[in-house]
């Protein structure tokens, strides 16, 4: 699974981009976010806020309920604003 941080959550993760291989009952975008928050202090920083987190699974919006597959790209950025 290639997972992907842009702005705020790429500094506070400290790399833009990572492959990671979550356990078989990692199902759903709430599920990894769970389980990526407890692989470091600074993953745990930048997820902490479901509020400032925005997810696409395969560059679509998805919720915390949306399925994951190992193949899927999952980006997480901070919310975004027009003007």
């Amino acid at each position: 699974m290639r997972v992907l941080y842009f702005a705020l959550l790429r500094e506070r993760v400290g790399v833009a981009e990572e492959t990671v291989s979550p356990p078989s009952e990692i199902r759903t975008v709430g599920d990894l976010v769970d389980w990526l928050r407890r692989q470091s202090p600074q993953h745990d920083h930048a997820l902490a806020d479901p509020a400032m987190v925005r997810v696409a699974v395969n560059q679509d919006y998805a919720r915390p309920d949306h399925a994951v597959a190992p193949n899927d790209e999952i980006a997480f950025f901070p919310p975004v604003t027009g003007g």
